[in-house]
C-alpha cells in the first residue's frame, strides 16, 4: 500500500506536537545545558520537563482534555428507521466493535463495514475486525470491508464510492467522532453518529499522576486537536 505524500507529511508534523516527542525535546535541553555547565538553565528545563509529564500523566489533566470533544456527540440509543449500513473505523477496535454489535441487534441483516489499513502487518484492521465480528456472532455475509483507505478522509470516499449519499450509522470513539463527522459531511455522505468508548473518570482509581493509560489519552486528545486544526486549515 502507497502512502500519499500529504499523509506522510501530516503524521511528521504531528509527531513534533506530541507529549513524549515534547518530553524527548525538553530532556535535550536539559543535557544541552549540562554539556554548557549552565547548571541554573540545566534545572529550569529538568523542572518544566517533570511538570510537563505530571500534566500528561495526570487523570484530570487527561479528562479535561477529552471532555469538550466527546461531550459533542451522545451515545445512540435508536437506530432510526431504513438504515442498511454501519461503518467501523479503525483504530481500539474492541470497544467500538462492541458498540457495532449492540447497534446491529436492533436492524435484522444490518451491513457492518470495516476499515482500517495495515502500515507495518500483513492483516489489515479492517480484516481483523471482520474476524471479531464473525467469532462475536455476525454473519460472514453481513460483514463488508474497506481496508484501503489511510485516513477518515480517505474513508469518507470509500464509504461514497460504495453507498453514495444514503444513510449510515458511523461508529467510532467518542474522542474521534468530532472530526469524524465534520470530514464525512464534507464529502457529501450522510453519517449518523454513533459514538464509543466514552472516557469514565470514575475509572481512574486514586492514583491520579504518573499513569500510562492517562498519557495514551492524551496522546488521543491532542492528536484530534491537531487533527481539527489541520481540518480547519485544509477546509
Amino acid at each position: 500500500m502507497s502512502l500519499s505524500l500529504g499523509f506522510i507529511i501530516k503524521k511528521f508534523i504531528s509527531f513534533f506536537f506530541m507529549p513524549l516527542t515534547i518530553v524527548f525535546l525538553l530532556g535535550l535541553m536539559v543535557f544541552w545545558h549540562l554539556h554548557k555547565n549552565n547548571i541554573k538553565k540545566a534545572k529550569r528545563y529538568l523542572m518544566f520537563t517533570l511538570v510537563w509529564v505530571g500534566l500528561i500523566t495526570s487523570a484530570p489533566f487527561a479528562s479535561n482534555l477529552l471532555a469538550p470533544l466527546e461531550s459533542q456527540y451522545s451515545r445512540l440509543d435508536k437506530v432510526p428507521d431504513n438504515i442498511e449500513y454501519l461503518l467501523l473505523l479503525g483504530g481500539d477496535k474492541e470497544k467500538r466493535t462492541w458498540e457495532a454489535i449492540r447497534l446491529s441487534q436492533q436492524i435484522p441483516n444490518l451491513k457492518i463495514i470495516t476499515s482500517g489499513y495495515s502500515m507495518y502487518d500483513t492483516v489489515s484492521e479492517a480484516q481483523k475486525t471482520a474476524a471479531l465480528l464473525e467469532e462475536s456472532g455476525i454473519k460472514k455475509e453481513n460483514i463488508l470491508m474497506q481496508g484501503e483507505a489511510t485516513d477518515t478522509k480517505g474513508e469518507a470516499a470509500a464509504i461514497k464510492k460504495r453507498i453514495g449519499t444514503a444513510p449510515f450509522l458511523l461508529v467510532t470513539s467518542a474522542y474521534h467522532m468530532p472530526r469524524s463527522m465534520k470530514i464525512f459531511q464534507q464529502a457529501g455522505v450522510n453519517p449518523i453518529a454513533a459514538p464509543a468508548d466514552f472516557n469514565n473518570p470514575d475509572e481512574d482509581g486514586w492514583s491520579i499522576i504518573f499513569r500510562g493509560d492517562q498519557l495514551r489519552k492524551t496522546e488521543k486528545a491532542l492528536h484530534e486537536y491537531l487533527g481539527l486544526l489541520w481540518f480547519y486549515i485544509k477546509s
